[in-house]
């Protein structure tokens, strides 16, 4: 899947809008085939980023868990140090 397309849910500090916008885009390209839409296209695609991204803010705040938030910087030295291990 896409790479920049992570879990956001149940982080503290919460997801930002530029990580939800960053994952829908993500999204939309994997879904059209496009990483740089043509001018043709491009009101549509952009259209449709703004609507994921919209669409996943609501999934976000409307999702309920009762496990501790987690910390984005444990998670991220934990995803460096399985790339580190895994590519070495």
């Amino acid at each position: 899947m896409c790479r920049n397309i992570r879990t956001l849910l149940n982080f503290e500090p919460p997801a930002t809008e530029e990580e939800i916008r960053a994952s829908a885009l993500q999204f939309v390209r994997k879904l059209s085939g496009f990483t740089q839409p043509s001018r043709t296209n491009e009101a549509a695609f952009n259209r449709a980023v703004d609507e994921v991204s919209a669409v996943a803010r609501r999934l976000l705040k409307s999702l309920e868990t009762a496990s501790p938030a987690k910390n984005r910087e444990v998670d991220a030295t934990k995803a460096r140090e399985r790339a580190r291990a895994r590519f070495a």
